[in-house]
C-alpha cells in the first residue's frame, strides 16, 4: 500500500507530472484502499491528488503562451473544472497551422472526452465517500463543458469528436470515440443518482445533456474485440445494473445489449493470439482494462453464463503482469505510470468499480 502512495507522489512535497487517465483511477485506488484497510488517510490521499490534478491540469501549461485556469476564471480554485482538464500528454498541443501526424498526435496534449469521464466518475466517488457537495458539482460542470466541446449536430443528427484542443475551441481529432456516447450517458446517469441520493444534492442539471447522449445511443453497435474497449463495456454494464438496483436506471434493454456486444467481442478476442505473445508485445494497460472489466461482471448479478467461459480471462492477466520478469520489458517500461496504476485497479477494484 504504501508502495502505491510513493509512486503516486504523494509522499512528497513536490506534485509529480500529472497524468489525467491514470490520476482518475488512482484516486479511486485510494478509496478502494480506504474500503479494504478502513484507513481515512487513504481517502486523504485521494482527495489530495484531487486537488493537485486540478491545479496542474486545470492551468495552461508551462510552455504555453496562455497561462492560468483553462475556464478563463480569475480564480478557478472554486470550480476547477468548469474549462475541463488537461490530458496530460509530454508534448504541447498541435497548433493551428502544424499538420496532422497520428503518431504524433498520440503523445500531444488536449483534451479526451473519455478521460474526462473517468475524471468525473473518480469526482463522483470522493463525493460519495466524504459526502462533500463540492466533489459532485466539479463532476457535474465537467460533463456540461466536456458534452458542450465534444457534441456536434450535423446534418440534423448528434454526434461527437474525439479531442479537442486545451481550451476547447478548436477541434484537434474529427472522428467519433467508438463508446464516447455511451460513456456520455451512463456517467450522467451516474452522477445525476450521486446526487439525487445525497443530502446536499449537486448542480447544475444533466437533464439536457442525458438528453443528447440518450438519442446518439439508442440502436448503437458497440462490439469491439479490443480488450480495453471490452473492459470499458463490462464496466458500463456493471454501472448500470448497479443503478438499475436503486431505480436510477430505467432503460432495462441497454444492460442486455452491452453483455451481448461484449460475449461477442470476447469470443474473438480469446481466440486471437495477444494473449500468447511474449510481454515485450504486449501492451499491459490494454489488458488489465479487460482483467477490471471482468472483475465487474459479479456486479451485475442476474445471470450472464454466456461471460462464463472467459472469466478466468482476468485471472490470467493479472498473473502475468504480477510476474517481475514480464514488467522488465521496454514497453511495459514505457506505459509504467498507466500501467502500474491499473495493475492496482485489477488487485483492488472496488474502488472503482462501486457505485451503489
Amino acid at each position: 500500500m504504501m508502495h502505491f502512495a510513493a509512486r503516486t507522489g504523494l509522499t512528497s512535497d513536490a506534485p509529480p507530472r500529472r497524468y489525467l487517465w491514470t490520476d482518475a483511477f488512482a484516486v479511486c485506488n485510494f478509496l478502494g484502499l480506504a474500503r479494504i484497510a478502513g484507513e481515512e488517510h487513504y481517502a486523504e490521499l485521494a482527495a489530495r491528488l484531487v486537488d493537485q490534478v486540478h491545479c496542474v491540469l486545470g492551468t495552461y501549461r508551462d510552455d504555453d503562451e496562455r497561462s492560468g485556469w483553462i475556464s478563463g476564471l480569475s480564480d478557478g480554485a472554486g470550480h476547477p473544472t468548469r474549462g475541463g482538464l488537461r490530458i496530460g500528454k509530454p508534448l504541447p498541443e498541435r497548433g493551428v497551422s502544424e499538420p496532422f501526424d497520428e503518431e504524433l498526435e498520440w503523445r500531444r496534449d488536449g483534451q479526451y472526452f473519455h478521460y474526462l469521464t473517468k475524471w468525473m466518475h473518480a469526482l463522483n466517488q470522493v463525493h460519495r465517500w466524504t459526502g462533500e457537495a463540492r466533489y459532485g458539482t466539479w463532476a457535474r460542470e465537467l460533463a456540461k463543458v466536456a458534452h458542450d466541446a465534444f457534441v456536434r449536430v450535423e446534418h440534423g443528427r448528434r454526434r461527437m469528436v474525439w479531442k479537442m484542443n486545451t481550451d476547447l475551441t478548436r477541434t484537434l481529432v474529427p472522428s467519433m470515440g467508438h463508446h464516447d456516447p455511451l460513456d456520455g450517458f451512463i456517467t450522467c446517469a451516474e452522477l445525476d443518482a450521486a446526487s439525487a441520493r445525497a443530502r446536499t444534492p449537486s448542480e447544475p442539471s444533466l437533464t439536457r445533456e442525458t438528453a443528447d447522449f440518450a438519442a446518439m445511443v439508442a440502436g448503437g453497435n458497440w462490439a469491439t474485440a479490443d480488450p480495453l474497449g471490452l473492459g470499458g463495456l463490462l464496466v458500463d454494464a456493471s454501472r448500470i445494473a448497479q443503478l438499475q438496483r436503486i431505480g436510477a436506471f430505467p432503460d432495462k434493454g441497454l444492460l442486455l445489449v452491452l453483455v451481448e456486444a461484449a460475449e461477442r467481442g470476447l469470443g474473438i478476442y480469446s481466440y486471437n493470439e495477444d494473449l500468447r505473445q511474449p510481454a515485450s508485445r504486449r501492451l499491459a494497460f490494454r489488458e488489465l482494462g479487460l482483467a477490471i472489466g471482468l472483475s465487474a461482471v459479479e456486479l451485475i448479478e442476474e445471470p450472464v453464463p454466456t461471460l462464463a467461459p472467459y472469466l478466468d480471462l482476468g485471472a490470467r492477466i493479472r498473473s502475468f503482469w504480477l510476474e517481475l520478469r514480464n514488467r522488465k520489458t521496454r514497453l511495459w517500461a514505457e506505459h509504467r505510470d498507466i500501467n502500474e496504476v491499473m495493475l492496482a485497479t485489477s488487485l483492488v477494484p472496488g474502488g472503482f468499480l462501486l457505485i451503489e
